[in-house]
């Protein structure tokens, strides 16, 4: 070993743990019985490496357990990947070049002629993980990802976490490649970054992907776009007026189970779901049904079809339609026709489950009691309180993954994608995702942002999909919102920068 890179066992160790890891990713994405073929060719070309960190590489870890499944494997070895980069970075940046082409070449021999979907996502994935340790500041001065050099988006995500802001990824998808962003701290109290490709929680951005579903379902011939809703789920006694597509649009008149505010400036309470109360009372399970007759035991908003209004409500009578009428769980059919398609592994919808699993950044809530002020950690909680309205959990790399996919035809019939994009002409909600008018002429984009309890999620795209914005942030909430004021404009200044070319929106 040189010693212009002194590496000790434990670094030595990470490095296998990453390379050979990725191949055992490959190997356990690829398609039924290719497994073999695939770790074998993987694993002769990091035997047959050279160089000073090839020579590391060729031999494989031992006594490390790798995980059993795709997302335990991803969980180990996709951060182990960057820190291998960030490691060689610091001692010998030619090394880390180095160790990323011989990381690229043993994934792509362990890549089929043809390979599956997942495959290719996963060799995507791989490649993110690499390109992330260029978020750290050890690194480089500005995020570069791909060979990009974005400092404008740099500044605009550090001064987002300058306004109070915990942490912040983010990730664009544009005609120049990718871009891949942090600012900010992973926890209260650490110095250490939010983690390049995080989980979070999504909020209402799972409205999308549970429209996405329904239409899905309406492709395959068990939904009717336009059927009463009743006629699903006869239990609940609904207006016979509501159809599946005023539920996917806000347009049923039904209660938000979370609470209905009017325009008069009064409220009226559902769920809780801010306070002490909520903080109390956040691992308790939830039953979608519960949310449901909830709301239907309150007056109704409007006379069906004849306004809109956004209700959390909805959506969880979209999921009850799907799991209905599929015999299936909302997340099994989530499984069934996006996320195990395009190779999402980062992606759940985590039922009554508490924990974020993998790498991920913290949110807090912030709550007085008694004449004091209380500052919790609500990362781990229970999301049956929003259900489908917005629980599920992904990262930016699987948001940018679905939305380009959606808006690029790869989800639905072009027809049930032009229905999708109607928007309801008092706000410009389609079916699940909003539509903006960038103004000037500069066309449109669709989106579905979301945000619950401390972490919020961003996912932008123009209609081909061809260019995407993906965030999270993670923050300190309170039951006043404080800080939705400035995360709407730190948004649309996003916006403008990727979308607009830094125009500034008038």
């Amino acid at each position: 070993m040189s010693l212009t890179l002194a590496l000790t066992d434990q670094d030595q160790l990470t490095l296998r743990t990453a390379a050979w890891g990725a191949v055992s990713l490959m190997s356990a994405a690829g398609a039924a019985g290719s497994a073999h073929k695939a770790a074998t060719e993987g694993s002769i070309a990091l035997t047959s490496a050279t160089g000073l960190v090839g020579h590391v590489l060729a031999k494989a870890p031992k006594g490390v357990k790798y995980g059993k499944t795709v997302a335990e494997l991803a969980d180990q070895v996709l951060p182990a990947l960057t820190a291998s980069m960030s490691l060689l970075g610091q001692q010998a940046p030619a090394e880390a070049d180095n160790f990323r082409r011989t990381v690229l070449v043993a994934i792509e021999a362990s890549t089929q002629k043809e390979p599956s979907p997942t495959m290719t996502e996963m060799a995507r994935k791989i490649s993110a993980a690499l390109d992330a340790a260029s978020a750290t500041p050890e690194v480089s001065a500005a995020n570069t990802v791909a060979g990009q050099v974005r400092p404008e988006l740099q500044k605009i995500i550090e001064e987002i976490v300058d306004s109070g802001i915990t942490g912040m990824q983010l990730r664009v998808n544009d005609e120049r490649g990718e871009w891949v962003g942090t600012a900010g701290v992973r926890e209260l109290g650490s110095s250490e970054r939010p983690p390049a490709d995080g989980r979070f929680r999504v909020g209402s951005a799972t409205k999308a992907f549970v429209a996405t579903l329904v239409l899905q379902l309406v492709a395959e011939g068990k939904i009717g776009l336009d059927s009463p809703v009743d006629g699903y789920l006869p239990e609940f006694g609904l207006d016979e007026r509501i159809t599946v597509r005023m539920v996917l649009q806000h347009t049923s008149g039904v209660f938000n189970f979370t609470g209905e505010y009017y325009e008069d400036g009064t409220f009226a309470p559902g769920i809780a779901w801010s306070g002490k109360e909520w903080v109390d009372g956040r691992f308790r399970t939830h039953q979608p049904e519960e949310l449901v007759r909830l709301a239907l035991s309150k007056p109704a908003r409007f006379e069906p079809g004849t306004d809109w209004s956004y209700s959390n409500t909805n959506y969880v009578l979209a999921r009850l339609v799907i799991e209905r009428v599929t015999g299936r769980s909302f997340a099994e059919e989530l499984r069934r026709l996006i996320l195990n398609p395009l190779g999402m592994t980062g992606t759940e919808a985590p039922g009554t489950s508490t924990e974020i699993t993998g790498p991920h950044a913290h949110a807090y809530y912030r709550y007085e009691d008694g004449g004091r002020e209380h500052t919790v950690d609500v990362t781990s909680q229970n999301p049956s309180w929003i259900s489908a309205g917005g629980d599920m959990i992904s990262t930016t790399q699987d948001l940018h993954t679905f939305f380009a996919a959606l808006n690029g035809g790869r989800l639905l019939p072009a027809e049930l994608l032009a229905e999708m994009r109607k928007p309801d002409p008092k706000i410009g909600y389609g079916l699940g995702i909003f539509e903006q008018d960038l103004g000037d002429n500069s066309g449109y984009i669709y989106h579905h942002n979301g945000g619950m309890a401390g972490s919020a999620a961003l996912m932008y795209s123009t209609p081909d999909g061809g260019k995407t914005m993906t965030a999270s942030v993670t923050y300190v909430d309170d039951a006043d919102l404080s800080k939705a004021a400035a995360f709407q404009q730190a948004t649309q200044r996003l916006v403008d920068a990727v979308f607009r070319d830094g125009r500034t929106t008038n």
